[in-house]
């Protein structure tokens, strides 16, 4: 690493950094020596990011989409920037518009006006801006608009995001603690490349310390190739409770989305999160989640960032053994 007084005196901004990938990126950064300005909408609840580095090395500050004075602020006096902002799910002012397409262009436009070296945006594999479904081609949508703004920005486009907080193994986890039978929607056949969030991190690194190529979008998946019902099964290993799985085909798949979408606006939040499904999530199943043939051939991967993916089995069991029967001490308890 380069000396670290000049690498503390470098700031770096990362819009969404208390986000799942996002207070990930912060580490990272942090453990190459940067300042880093954490840019949320809800500073008081970036606090929790602090430990992670020095004194003074973290700073929250307030920046909404919405404000373009705000984002300026934000990005005042940095070096570098990273767009790590997403929304699941569309929800009042939060429509994939607003944050993936019109967001992203207003932060990449004001990095560009407060001359940002080194800018990434993390966007999602298989974003696609002529795509049927809403939510792939505002990620689409949402790289065009980064690239007109500022055309050297670095694309990265993970696959199913996994680790500690993640929305992904841990529901089917949880699921499991309840359900005697675990549902597969969309069939079960859908097949991704999970990656560590970690991983993700470290090349988002990479990039904002320019060691992409100006403007090249970069495919980031794990090193196994796994069907959905797979996740599942290896899960269900992890934590080592047994159960059935059945696969949904897609139309009874959307109509459980829709009704479970339902009953969570019905009352108020109070229907279960872990039962609640969307159609946009649905409508993902529809398609392969893994790394093109075209970006292993050309360099476009881990690889070239110098990152050496993390397994699905290497990780999950630190954080997933807590939804084993009696938690991380059940081997003592059978010895």
């Amino acid at each position: 690493m380069a000396d670290a007084t000049f690498e503390r005196s470098r700031l770096a901004t990362v819009f969404g950094g208390s986000g799942f990938v996002g207070r990930h990126i912060v580490r990272a950064l942090v453990r190459r020596g940067w300042r880093v300005r954490v840019a949320v909408r809800r500073p008081d609840l970036a606090f929790f990011l602090q430990p992670i580095g020095g004194v003074g090395q973290i700073e929250a500050v307030q920046a909404n989409l919405r404000y373009p004075a705000s984002i300026a602020a934000a990005l005042e006096g940095a070096a570098m920037a990273v767009n790590a902002i997403g929304v699941k799910a569309e929800s009042g002012a939060q429509t994939y518009q607003a944050v993936h397409v019109d967001g992203a262009a207003a932060l990449a436009r004001a990095a560009r006006s407060a001359g940002v070296e080194t800018f990434a945006l993390v966007s999602g594999l298989g974003a696609d801006a002529k795509s049927w479904s809403s939510y792939i081609a505002s990620k689409g949508q949402g790289e065009q608009a980064t690239l007109a703004e500022f055309p050297e920005a670095a694309i990265l486009r993970p696959s199913v995001v996994f680790g500690p907080e993640d929305d992904f193994f841990n529901r089917f986890a949880a699921l499991a603690r309840f359900l005697p039978v675990i549902p597969l929607f969309g069939g079960g056949a859908a097949r991704m490349q999970p990656v560590y969030v970690g991983d993700v991190a470290r090349a988002t690194a990479a990039a904002l310390a320019g060691e992409t190529k100006p403007g090249v979008t970069y495919e980031l998946g794990g090193p196994e190739v796994m069907t959905l019902r797979e996740v599942a099964e290896v899960t269900l290993r992890t934590i080592e409770r047994p159960r059935m799985l059945v696969g949904i085909p897609r139309t009874p798949s959307n109509m459980i989305a829709a009704t479970t979408s339902f009953l969570g606006k019905a009352t108020l939040g109070r229907f279960p999160k872990m039962l609640t499904t969307s159609r946009d999530q649905i409508d993902l199943l529809a398609f392969d989640n893994v790394v093109t043939e075209a970006a292993e051939a050309e360099g476009r991967t881990f690889g070239a960032l110098g990152v050496a993916p993390q397994a699905v089995d290497a990780i999950i069991p630190s954080y997933l053994v807590r939804f084993r029967k009696t938690g991380q001490y059940e081997a003592q308890r059978s010895a």
